[in-house]
């Protein structure tokens, strides 16, 4: 098992302050979410407002990756290219992963949100967000990452969603991914999973479908879709683990703000 990198408080202070910069920016994002714009045009946005607050695209650091967003919609799960092409539209679910490098670390973060939605549109979004905010509960000393999986996966089975299995959160710090894995769902027994430290800072993501949760790569090579084609959602929030317990460096935001 690898060991989990821990931060310093005055590292976890720099994290937290590019964090609430980068929260800022995806709540920009969200207000830019209307039908007939492209992904581009949100790509191009994110990348001004990051560099406006001092901050480099963490994304674009990826090799073989050249922009500051992965967009995706409806059957959408992961790493969908923020092109053109892909311009919403009434009753499109609209999901944006973005992440900064800011003073030497990274931050991440990931939110859905949909255009004048139907009632089925909003309980499937509500449950990601209520699976997140269970699963950041558990980000606590002492806790261990099978805690943080199983209040997702038991959120999500309650609503019959499943989770992605193909793919997980990630610890951060220095390095956009490091350990620990993070799964959406129980894998292994408790006792062999990563115990949760005081100075950890993990990015918790709800990866979730309506249907059975199998993914295929899109013909671009990046995009992840549901292979059944059915509607999949992302939630996402870097959380640093302090003695008093989480704390959320990039804002959580309110599924309210779905577009009417």
């Amino acid at each position: 098992m690898k060991s989990i990198k821990l931060k310093t408080p005055e590292e976890i202070a720099v994290m937290a302050e590019g964090g609430d910069k980068l929260g800022w920016v995806k709540n920009e994002l969200l207000k830019a979410v209307e039908a007939g714009v492209n992904a581009y045009t949100i790509d191009e946005l994110a990348e001004k407002l990051i560099l406006k607050e001092g901050g480099k695209p963490s994304f674009k650091m990826v090799p073989g990756y050249s922009w500051t967003t992965c967009v995706n919609i409806n059957e959408g799960v992961v790493h969908g290219i923020p092109s053109k092409t892909v311009i919403f539209k009434k009753g499109d679910v609209v999901s944006i992963d973005v992440g900064m490098f800011y003073k030497g670390f990274h931050t991440d973060t990931s939110l859905t949100t949909a255009i004048s939605p139907s009632p089925k549109v909003k309980k499937l979004l509500s449950v990601g967000e209520e699976a997140l905010r269970l699963a950041i509960k558990q980000t606590t000393p002492g806790k261990r990452i099978y805690d943080i999986s199983l209040a997702i996966e038991e959120r999500l089975k309650k609503a019959k969603l499943s989770p992605i299995k193909a793919l997980v959160g990630h610890g951060i710090g220095k390095n956009l991914h490091e350990e620990p894995a993070i799964p959406c769902f129980v894998s292994g027994a408790k006792h062999d999973s990563p115990e949760i430290k005081e100075g950890a800072v993990l990015a918790i993501e709800v990866m979730y479908a309506e249907g059975g949760g199998d993914v295929v790569i899109d013909d671009d090579g990046w995009t992840i879709v549901t292979r059944d084609g059915k509607i999949s959602a992302l939630y996402e929030e870097t959380v640093a683990v302090t003695k008093n317990g989480p704390k959320v460096l990039t804002g959580l935001h309110s599924s309210s703000k779905l577009k009417s």
